[in-house]
């Protein structure tokens, strides 16, 4: 058996991290860092099996002495890796999962309007016991509450989305779940896996530096974007985009032979910074290190979406720039069109919805009042 030498390079990017290496001329992931450590011998290698004996060895004593999680090499496809009937499933699963986001946002939105009533008096309630109940010094939960109701209600809504990320981030440093990680948590279109990666990658981060920086952007934009947009629509927005972000990287990928894995958030937060703003194009902006320079949002995502369409014609590879693309398109095509092709026609699925709650609850209370 010939002996190969694997060297992986990761590429922390504020988009999506991409691993790439050479094995023999073909992409293949394995550890994130390598160290020589060759065995000593008595004699010299008299035959290519001794030589394969020492680089084996030389593998194994790095995997032993590394930190950093590291996986094993997936097996190659049995199909094509360049065949784009690959790409007809993940294209179902992008519309199925879009179609889903949305109907499960216009769901979410009518029961929260209904239960809107019942909060009102449970707030009330809550406002009156705490008036009666003696105050208690120190009390870890009531600073919880104060800083929670301190927050805007995008905050408060993308807080979830932060945690997610959080727990997938630690998973990667669990030795026994890394070889799950890599096949669900990372997108590649010559993977086996191919349609769920496309939504969990969107939550999967290996360097802290990437993640604290795409949560940040996030973070700062989410109050905009769900004054705008309300919470329930965000979040069908930001789940879409994580997917059809995949999507388009999908096919860069396939178009130009250029495989490799990738994850990271940063598709489906192109999508809410293009969308806020084409929305709001006139708002100024700075970078948090240089805030004495301030430019409009218009500007900056002309900027941004020149230099990621550069990168994908010039085929840099330093970032997901299909992904980038990808979730900006869509971004600012849901504000200029989506919102009335899709948001504004919610109603006929609402009202079927609303038909099968009042008539399963018609049914059950066998009141007249109760469907009203």
């Amino acid at each position: 058996m010939a002996a190969w030498r694997t060297y992986a390079v990761l590429l922390s990017r504020s988009g999506e991290d991409v691993f790439w290496s050479l094995r023999g001329g073909s992409r293949w992931t394995h550890n994130f860092q390598q160290r020589s450590g060759f065995r000593k011998v008595t004699r010299k290698p008299e035959s290519k099996n001794v030589e394969n004996e020492l680089l084996d060895s030389s593998e194994t004593a790095s995997h032993r002495r590394t930190s950093a999680p590291h996986w094993e090499s997936p097996p190659p496809s049995s199909s094509s890796p360049r065949d784009f009937g690959r790409l007809v499933r993940p294209f179902l699963f992008t519309v199925g999962f879009t179609g889903c986001s949305f109907g499960s946002a216009a769901i979410w939105q009518y029961e929260s309007l209904k239960s809107r009533v019942q909060s009102y008096y449970d707030d009330l309630r809550a406002d009156w016991l705490e008036r009666v109940r003696p105050q208690k010094r120190g009390d870890v939960r009531k600073e919880v509450n104060q800083w929670w109701n301190s927050l805007s209600e995008g905050q408060k809504t993308v807080t979830a989305i932060l945690a997610a990320n959080v727990v997938v981030f630690c998973c990667w440093r669990v030795p026994w779940l890394q070889r799950s990680m890599f096949k669900y948590f990372t997108a590649d279109p010559a993977s086996k896996t191919l349609c769920l990666p496309m939504l969990l990658s969107t939550f999967s981060h290996v360097s802290f530096f990437h993640m604290a920086a795409n949560m940040y952007v996030l973070w700062s934009f989410s109050t905009s974007a769900v004054s705008m947009l309300g919470r329930e629509q965000f979040v069908a927005v930001y789940m879409s985009a994580g997917v059809i972000a995949s999507f388009f990287s999908y096919v860069s990928k396939m178009a130009t032979g250029r495989f490799g894995p990738s994850l990271g958030a940063s598709g489906a937060i192109m999508t809410i910074l293009a969308a806020v703003c084409t929305k709001m194009p006139e708002a100024k902006l700075a970078i948090i290190f240089l805030p004495m320079f301030t430019f409009t949002a218009a500007n900056a995502l002309k900027a941004i979406v020149a230099m990621d369409a550069a990168g994908l014609v010039l085929g840099w590879r330093f970032f997901d720039h299909a992904a980038h693309l990808g979730g900006a398109m869509f971004g600012i095509w849901y504000i200029l069109f989506g919102h009335e092709l899709i948001w504004k026609n919610r109603e006929p699925f609402v009202k079927i919805w609303h038909e099968l709650r009042t008539g399963r609850g018609g049914g059950n209370g066998g009141e007249p009042g109760g469907a009203a």
